[in-house]
């Protein structure tokens, strides 16, 4: 008899961690390895918002809280989506976890069932089909393509929807292609989803303040009031805050959902970390002068890595609207062979030479589902970037 549940089948591993681990384990071996695979801001956690954290451990409260958050939290997290995305929620439809990530899967595990279906736009982060797959329910992939700027357009949502549709899931910008979906282009796929009341919307707003260039974030709650009630928009401060191991994440939706996700919390984790809660109040209320100064060293490597990159022999990349990702094509690299030998035959073989020849971690693009790409993150310092870049050249100039 097996031991392991016959769901763990229905899954892989997480691509970009799996980059990670690989890097560091060159790294460890003496290798030298630009690590740009990784989702993470090497800017360092704001002073205020660490003495914020430290200043909880020292008032003693460090004790159990509230299922899915502290009030003060749940109230920081209502005025912010009041002040900037002009949405009115009470604390009773505010779910606080323990990153995005959970928040995410405690949706889809408290609302799927074997049948279900879930529209998921590719390229897509890594986690959503599988959080899917693992619920029971069916992932609909809905490949877009660098002429529609990777983004879902209302035609193509139409199509995938049929009566087993549950959820939409949206990412915006996007994680791995950066691109966002402007107020127009949301409003062409509102209006498809209103004409389907049983489909939700579950859209993942993480990168909200990274974006460049004069663009304007929306939100499809917004942007269709209508649509408020069957959407959850998820947020969270490890992004704009640098606070990827803080891990909180919160969301926002009916209270019917919001209190199934508490249940399905109640007996797994229950509360986010105390301090890291009071933390994120500190993120939250505190200045927020920084998130624009971040930007745009983000838009200055963004520019960067889109100048070394296209002009790689047989890579061509295009302009993000956000978030710190570029996923160009590396269609003019298969077929080849790379200096060390290897046959670039996808998108994959040509990450692992990438990595063993040069030292340049990356993620394929069918990680994200859609080759034949990569996924480069550029935050990490200007100087990391242009030896990557530079790399990346001779290898493109090497294959035969």
């Amino acid at each position: 008899m097996a031991f392991l549940a016959d769901s763990l089948s229905r899954i892989k591993p997480s691509a970009t961690i799996a980059v990670t681990d690989k890097a560091r384990e060159l790294k460890a071996a003496g290798m030298d390895v630009i690590a740009l695979g990784a989702g993470e801001p090497d800017f360092d956690t704001p002073e205020n918002i660490k003495e914020a954290a430290i200043r909880a451990i020292r008032d003693g409260r460090t004790k159990y809280t509230a299922i899915d958050g502290i009030p003060e939290l749940k109230a920081a997290i209502a005025a912010k989506f009041k002040n900037e995305n002009n949405l009115d929620y009470t604390p009773a439809e505010i779910s606080v976890g323990t990153g995005g990530k959970q928040v995410l899967f405690n949706a889809l595990m408290a609302t799927l069932n074997p049948g279900d279906e879930v529209i998921v736009p590719a390229p897509y982060w890594v986690s959503y089909p599988e959080i899917v797959a693992l619920a029971g329910a069916t992932p609909v992939i809905v490949p877009t393509s660098v002429t529609t700027g990777f983004k879902l357009t209302a035609e193509a949502l139409e199509k995938a929807i049929t009566s087993k549709t549950k959820w939409l899931i949206l990412n915006s910008p996007s994680n791995p292609s950066g691109a966002a979906y402007s107020h127009d282009e949301l409003k062409a796929l509102t209006d498809v989803l209103m004409k389907h009341e049983n489909v939700w919307v579950l859209t993942d707003d993480m990168y909200e303040h990274i974006v460049y260039d004069g663009f304007q974030f929306a939100t499809p709650a917004a942007v269709e009031p209508a649509l408020k009630a069957r959407t959850l928009t998820l947020n969270g401060v490890s992004k704009a805050y640098a606070m990827t191991g803080w891990r909180i994440g919160y969301a926002a939706g009916p209270t019917m959902l919001i209190k199934a996700m508490a249940k399905l919390q109640s007996q797994s984790t229950t509360n986010p970390s105390s301090i890291s809660q009071w933390a994120a109040v500190e993120a939250l209320t505190g200045p927020q002068d920084f998130i624009a100064k971040n930007a745009e060293i983000f838009r200055e490597r963004r520019d960067l890595i889109l100048s070394l990159l296209n002009q790689a022999p047989g890579i061509t990349c295009a302009r993000p609207e956000g978030a710190f990702y570029v996923f160009p094509s590396c269609e003019g690299t298969i077929g080849k062979t790379s200096a060390g030998g290897r046959k670039i035959g996808s998108d994959e073989d040509f990450v692992t030479a990438l990595l063993e020849e040069e030292g340049v971690a990356v993620v394929h693009g069918s990680a994200f589902g859609l080759a034949p790409f990569f996924r480069i993150s550029y935050a990490t310092a200007n100087a990391q970037l242009e030896e990557a870049g530079e790399r990346i050249q001779r290898f493109c100039a090497g294959l035969k």
